[in-house]
């Protein structure tokens, strides 16, 4: 007996199991919404809105946007210009796929040494607290450097993808 997607299996493919990344997106996506609706709800209900709701949430939807890129980028939905690399022929293709993930992964590189630095700045030196929770700061930087592993997978696979389907119309 199959339990589709709760035993793991997507609607399109049973082979297919539900992945870590799409599980902590999910799973930030739904504490964000359910902060957003109990802070709405106790502003009409008890007139109080509670100050650290915004904290969370912005700081969520930081951890949700580097997860949601790592996706993206997997799925081959990050912006290009698809235009002229379907004008080029197959020779420079393949160039531009791997100069794409180069500068793609590059500027992930920088991201993570810049914030990795604002931690140990945080850690070191200024010691800031979060305005409304009172915790320090670095922590909700730590999610970044974390959570960008999942988009030097995506970039990894979507180059890889785009090679191995080069590499059939190649051979085709």
């Amino acid at each position: 007996m199959s339990y589709g997607l709760l035993s793991g299996e997507s609607m399109g493919n049973s082979n297919k199991r539900i992945r870590l990344d799409h599980w902590i997106a999910a799973i930030l996506l739904f504490v964000m919404a359910a902060i957003a609706f109990i802070n709405v709800v106790s502003r009409y209900v008890i007139n109080f809105s509670f100050a650290a709701t915004e904290e969370i949430t912005i700081n969520l939807f930081v951890w949700l946007t580097v997860v949601g890129s790592g996706i993206a980028f997997e799925r081959g939905g990050q912006l290009g210009m698809v235009t002229l690399y379907n004008l080029l022929p197959n020779k420079l293709k393949k160039f531009a796929i791997l100069l794409s993930a180069m500068l793609s992964a590059a500027l992930f590189v920088l991201v993570d040494i810049y914030i990795i630095q604002a931690i140990y700045d945080e850690i070191t030196l200024f010691w800031a607290i979060s305005p409304a929770l009172g915790i320090p700061v670095w922590i909700y930087y730590l999610g970044v450097p974390i959570l960008s592993v999942f988009v030097f997978r995506g970039i990894y696979k979507d180059a890889s993808s785009k090679l191995k389907k080069l590499q059939g119309l190649r051979g085709a």
